[in-house]
């Protein structure tokens, strides 16, 4: 899940204080926090210096702020290295499976499979909101919208279907009909 990365370098810079509408700022401190997000699949952990952040990440501030951190490029550098060295590091063993908006476009351009899984705003705001214990299904569609364009826009790395990738659109299906497709 590298979005969890992303999340817990705006988790740090949000408890250091740091304005993530300030890129250089960002840019800054980004190398500062310790990242370990774990690659086992039936316990999938991320930390900061140490300290489990895995619900903190999932709290309303930092999803309002994740995307102006992951748009400063020097954030992505970062990460995106991490995300490589893990994927290379699995590569050696039995492989791995890795989730992100741009994994197969920027992060890992030759990997074997590619899916690309959207769906409508609505649809991903009412999961996000059941997801989260009953959030404001309104709220959180702008909120996605919002991220949607920023990602979408950005400079470095910008959300978009990869070559070759299979695109599927999960709107109408449950979380058991994408798997039953993806596999």
């Amino acid at each position: 899940d590298t979005g969890a990365m992303y999340r817990a370098m705006t988790w740090w810079m949000l408890r250091h204080g740091v304005d993530v509408h300030d890129a250089a700022a960002v840019a800054d401190r980004c190398g500062e926090p310790r990242i370990e997000s774990g690659l086992d699949p039936l316990g999938p952990t991320i930390s900061v210096d140490g300290e489990d952040v895995a619900v903190a990440i999932r709290q309303p501030e930092v999803n309002a702020a994740v995307s102006p951190v992951s748009a400063v490029p020097e954030v992505r550098a970062r990460l995106v290295a991490m995300q490589r060295a893990a994927i290379e590091e699995a590569l050696s063993g039995v492989g791995i499976v890795v989730e992100g908006r741009d994994i197969g476009s920027t992060v890992w351009p030759d990997a074997l499979v590619k899916v690309h899984l959207s769906a409508d705003a609505s649809a991903r705001a009412t999961r996000r909101a059941a997801e989260e214990g009953g959030s404001d299904v309104a709220a959180t569609e702008q909120s996605l919208r919002a991220r949607d364009a920023i990602d979408s826009g950005r400079a470095v790395s910008p959300l978009v279907v990869a070559p070759g990738a299979v695109h599927i659109d999960t709107t109408a299906y449950s979380l058991d009909e994408v798997i039953d497709r993806v596999v």
